[in-house]
Formats: C-alpha cells, sequence, structure tokens
C-alpha cells in the first residue's frame, strides 16, 4: 500500500501539514509510522478524502462531459494577430490556452482576471514513479 508523509499528503490535496495531521488524529485519514519512525497516512485514505473535498457543482445551471475543471488566476496573455495564448495558475498547475484573439477578447481575459480551464481530452498521459 502506498503511504505518503504529512508534507506530501499536504501538498497533493492543498491544506497544511497540521490539517493532515488533525485528520489522522480525528481518524478521518489512516495514519501509521514508517520504518525511520516518521508519521505517513495510507494513499487510499487520502484518495478518499481528497474525493470527498472536491467542490460539488450541482448548481450550476450547465450540463458538460467535460469533468476537468481547474480555477485560477490569469498570468499571462500574449496575443499575436489572430491567435492568444493564456496561462493560467491554477492552484499549483499551470494551464496554457491557444484561442483566437476575438475569444480572449470577448472574454476580457486580462493579467489578474478569474478564469476557469475546462479540459476535454481524448489522451491524458498519467506518470508514475517506478516500485523496486
Amino acid at each position: 500500500m502506498t503511504h505518503f508523509r504529512i508534507a506530501e499528503a499536504a501538498r497533493l490535496v492543498g491544506v497544511s501539514d497540521d490539517t493532515i495531521r488533525r485528520w489522522a488524529a480525528d481518524g478521518i485519514l489512516q495514519a501509521d509510522v514508517d520504518s525511520a519512525g516518521v508519521q505517513v497516512v495510507t494513499g487510499r485514505s487520502l484518495a478518499e478524502r481528497a474525493k470527498q473535498r472536491a467542490p460539488e457543482n450541482d448548481d450550476d445551471p450547465v450540463l458538460r462531459s467535460a469533468r476537468n475543471r481547474f480555477t485560477g488566476i490569469v498570468t499571462r496573455v500574449e496575443v499575436s494577430g489572430l491567435v492568444a495564448q493564456v496561462e493560467l495558475q491554477c492552484g499549483p498547475n499551470r494551464v496554457v490556452s491557444l484561442m483566437t484573439a476575438e475569444a480572449r477578447e470577448e472574454l476580457d481575459l486580462q493579467v489578474g482576471s478569474r478564469a476557469t480551464a475546462v479540459i476535454k481530452a481524448t489522451q491524458v498521459i498519467v506518470e508514475a514513479a517506478r516500485r523496486d
């Protein structure tokens, strides 16, 4: 079973180390001690907690097939002729979108604007560390 140290678990779900420790103490996360004597939480319990914390979009009047939505802040806008490149920082994730300059103007996307990237991909590449 995969285990995560407190700091890594906190980074993965976007909370503080203290929150992970509190969840472990409250039994929300399954905790253990690794071979170095450091507190760890199970990947399975962390995944379950991450799903529970995911925002619900039940109040959104629009139904869509895309499930990958990243809300963040626009950090860069480059317009070149008919094309615009817009970068968003969505938590720890950088998302880059290419769109028409007209679409950028209609959306009034500027550095500092709040925006949501909706991603529907037919190919998603997943990476994981090798297990030795």
